[in-house]
C-alpha cells in the first residue's frame, strides 16, 4: 500500500468507502503532508492554492475528529469570501455522506441575518463562514464557539490582504485555548511587508508543523532579456514598446535614481498607462496610498528605486523591467528575482545602451553564463492596458468603527457585487480603501453612497494615484 492511499490513513471505514465512491484514491502532495500531522492532532502551517486538494485535507481532518452524537459547533472554517464559504461548505458536505446527520451550516455577510439565526437555532457540526458575518454572530450571542475542536483559517493571505487580522483575532479570543489550529495560504508574505502569516500565527498555534509543497522556484521559471536601445534618448520609447508586447497585469520597473523614478512614472500617466512612482522621498501617507494601489491591482506599473521596493510583497509580479543596468551587479539578481516566484513564470526585460555594454560583460562574468542583446520586439496592440482593478477610497476608518466586513457586507448586499468582484479592503485610521473589478467600480461606488454604513453614510471617491 503506497504512502499516497487515503487508506493508509486513520480513517473510520465510512469515510474511506465515502472517499472512495467520490474518486478520491491518492492523496494530492498537499494531503499527503498535511493529513497526518492533523489527524494526530498537531497544528498545521500549510502553504496551498486553490486546486491543490487543500479543502479535503482539512476536511477529512474535520470530519475524523467529529463526535456526531454531541450537537455543538466542534469545526469553524474561516474563508475570505462568500463564494469560498460556499464552496468549502459544499465539499465538506459531500466528504460526510457517509456519517449519518452532520450538518454543516454557512455563515456569511451578504446574507439576510434572520435565516441565519433560526439556522443556528436548530445547531451545527461544523460553520463555515466569513469573518465579519461570524464575529457579528458571536457579539451578538447567538453563535458560540465552547465547543470548538478545530479551527481552520482557509486563504489566510487573502484574509490578511482584506484587512481581516483584527476580526480573526477577536474571533480567536472567543475560542478554547486547547483547541487544534489548521492555517492554509497559498502564499507566505515578508512578515515585514504586510504584517505577514508569522505575525498572525504568533500565539495563536501552538508549534505547528509546516507544510510547503515542493514548487519550481528556478531561473527556468523566468524569461530573461536584455534589449538594445540607441542612446539614453531612446529609453522610454523602449519601455513603452516593451510594455505594450508583453502588457503585464502587474510589473516594476527599476530605476537607479530617484528622479528616474518620478520623470519616468509621470511619462507612463502620460502615454495612458496605470503607474505610480515609489522612492525615498515620498511622505508617508503618499507612499501608504501608492502602496495600496499597487498591491490591489488598480495601479499595473510600480515605478521604483531598489532601496523603496525593499520589502515589499510582490509574489504575484508579471514582470520586472531594468531602465537600466542596476549599479551593483548582484542587485540585478536580486530585481530579477523578484518575478517567477511561486512556480509562476515571469518576464525580466533589461533596457541596455552601448555604454553600458561593458556591465553586461561583468554581469555574464557573474552568472557565468553568455547574455545576447536583443532587437526590440513590435507591439501588436498600441492602446495602453488598464489594470484589472479599481480602488474607491471611504472618508472613514477606524476611529469611525469601520471594519473590513462593513465594507464587504455592504458591497455584495442585496443588489451588489458579487464577492470575488471585491479584492483587497485596507482600513487605516481615518480612511479606507477598497478594489472591485475595474468594469464594477460605477456599481460599487453607488452602493457604498446609498448604504450606510454603521448607521451613517461616508463619502465615496474613485483614486487613481
Amino acid at each position: 500500500m503506497s504512502d499516497t492511499s487515503f487508506a493508509s490513513l486513520a480513517l473510520s471505514p465510512a469515510l474511506l468507502t465515502n472517499l472512495d465512491s467520490l474518486g478520491y484514491h491518492a492523496m494530492t502532495p498537499v494531503q499527503a503532508q498535511s493529513l497526518p500531522p492533523m489527524l494526530a492532532g498537531r497544528d498545521v502551517l500549510a502553504q496551498a492554492k486553490t486546486g491543490s486538494g487543500k479543502t479535503a485535507a482539512f476536511g477529512l481532518a474535520l470530519l475524523a475528529e467529529l463526535r456526531v452524537e454531541a450537537f455543538a459547533v466542534q469545526g469553524l472554517v474561516l474563508c475570505p469570501t462568500r463564494e469560498l464559504a460556499d464552496q468549502v461548505a459544499e465539499e465538506l458536505r459531500r466528504l460526510a455522506r457517509g456519517l449519518p446527520n452532520v450538518k454543516v451550516l454557512t455563515l456569511c455577510g451578504g446574507a439576510p441575518f434572520g435565516p441565519q439565526l433560526g439556522s443556528l437555532e436548530h445547531g451545527a457540526h461544523i460553520v463555515v463562514g466569513t469573518p465579519g458575518r461570524i464575529d457579528e454572530h458571536l457579539r451578538k450571542g447567538s453563535l458560540t464557539l465552547g465547543s470548538l475542536t478545530t479551527l481552520v483559517l482557509d486563504e489566510a493571505d487573502r484574509m490578511l490582504d482584506m484587512g481581516f487580522q483584527d476580526t480573526i483575532d477577536a474571533i480567536i479570543d472567543e475560542t478554547p485555548a486547547d483547541r487544534q489550529t489548521l492555517l492554509f495560504s497559498a502564499t507566505f508574505p515578508d512578515d515585514q511587508a504586510s504584517g505577514g502569516l508569522t505575525a498572525m500565527t504568533r500565539g495563536i498555534m501552538r508549534e505547528p508543523v509546516m507544510v510547503k509543497v515542493a514548487e519550481v522556484h528556478d531561473a527556468t521559471t523566468i524569461d530573461q532579456h536584455f534589449y538594445d536601445v540607441a542612446n539614453e534618448e531612446a529609453r522610454f520609447a523602449a519601455l513603452q514598446q516593451l510594455l505594450l508586447v508583453y502588457r503585464p497585469a502587474t510589473s516594476v520597473v527599476f530605476c537607479n535614481t530617484k528622479r528616474e523614478t518620478q520623470a519616468v512614472a509621470e511619462q507612463l500617466v502620460d502615454a495612458g498607462f496605470s503607474a505610480v512612482a515609489l522612492n525615498g522621498d515620498l511622505e508617508q501617507k503618499d507612499r501608504d496610498r501608492r502602496l495600496i494601489l499597487f498591491a490591489n491591482q488598480s495601479a499595473s506599473i510600480l515605478v521604483a528605486t531598489d532601496v523603496a521596493a525593499r520589502g515589499l510583497d510582490i509574489a504575484q509580479l508579471d514582470a520586472v523591467f531594468n531602465y537600466q543596468i542596476a549599479r551593483e551587479l548582484d542587485v540585478h539578481v536580486h530585481r530579477v528575482g523578484r518575478t517567477g516566484r511561486a512556480g509562476a513564470s515571469g518576464i525580466a526585460c533589461t533596457l541596455v545602451t552601448p555604454k553600458e555594454h561593458y556591465r553586461l560583460e561583468r554581469l555574464e562574468g557573474l552568472l557565468e553564463q553568455p547574455i545576447t542583446t536583443e532587437p526590440l520586439p513590435k507591439p501588436q496592440n498600441s492602446v495602453p492596458f488598464e489594470p484589472p482593478m479599481a480602488t474607491l477610497q471611504l472618508a472613514g476608518g477606524k476611529k469611525d468603527k469601520l471594519r473590513p466586513g462593513d465594507i464587504l457586507g455592504a458591497l455584495t448586499s442585496e443588489g451588489g457585487l458579487r464577492g470575488d468582484q471585491v479584492g483587497k479592503i485596507k482600513v487605516l485610521a481615518r480612511s479606507a480603501y477598497v478594489a472591485v473589478e475595474h468594469g464594477a467600480v460605477q456599481k460599487a461606488q453607488a452602493k457604498l453612497e446609498r448604504d450606510k454604513l454603521k448607521g451613517r453614510a461616508f463619502r465615496v471617491r474613485r483614486i487613481r494615484y
